[in-house]
């Protein structure tokens, strides 16, 4: 009796052993399970976090060549009517999208805003005077060129904010600086926003004589 009840009690203890031993592989299991799942999450936003990098670096733009500026009026007292630059992607990278923005009203030089506006890419204008935001521009296609509005790799667009004639289609400088024209001994700067990507920022000064064409180095 004795030995069977003894051999009763080694069953019952192996059976609590078993159960507290499969409690623990269950829990061990579970931590283990969100443990490797903070660690796929964590790696997800790792990755993601750098695809946006590679993307912001990759749609950035880059000067090529030099700023002119045509002049509204020649002189020491002159006035400048445009501004015209060349961009293209550094390291080849994303498409930047430069559809040309719908021309406000009035022919006031600016670029329509709200739901109408067709511009992605947005061009700022200040001085130690002002500052003027959405400038109306244009664009002219060199070199190669796939016909889209698309800057791509191999490709270089000309930028010219304002337009060629005064006061049509959009108007230019001289009207969107109304409040205080771009004359001699001006330090400026152009921001080139784009939808992504860092932002391209041009500082030029305006000598002390204004001739036809300048090269604004």
């Amino acid at each position: 009796m004795l030995r069977r009840f003894l051999n009763h009690e080694k069953g019952i203890t192996g059976l609590e052993t078993a159960i507290i031993l499969i409690a623990f592989v269950v829990v061990a299991a579970v931590f283990a399970y969100t443990a490797l799942s903070a660690g796929l999450f964590s790696t997800q936003k790792s990755q993601e976090a750098v695809y946006s990098g590679l993307k912001e670096a990759r749609s950035t733009l880059e000067l090529r060549g030099p700023v002119v500026a045509p002049a509204n009026n020649t002189g020491a007292d002159g006035t400048i009517k445009q501004i015209a630059f060349t961009v293209s992607n550094v390291l080849g990278g994303e498409a930047i999208d430069f559809t040309v923005p719908t021309a406000a009203t009035a022919n006031n030089g600016l670029a329509l805003t709200g739901t109408n506006s067709t511009n992605k890419v947005v061009i700022n204008y200040y001085d130690q005077n002002q500052k003027v935001t959405n400038l109306f521009w244009t664009i002219t296609k060199l070199g190669k060129d796939d016909g889209d509005s698309l800057l791509e790799t191999n490709e270089k667009f000309q930028i010219t904010v304002g337009n060629t004639t005064n006061g049509t289609s959009g108007g230019n400088l001289i009207d969107a600086l109304s409040a205080d024209y771009l004359g001699i001994n001006t330090t400026f700067n152009l921001e080139v926003v784009t939808p992504v990507g860092a932002v391209l920022t041009i500082e030029r000064t305006i000598p002390a004589y204004i001739d036809t064409i300048m090269n604004l180095r």
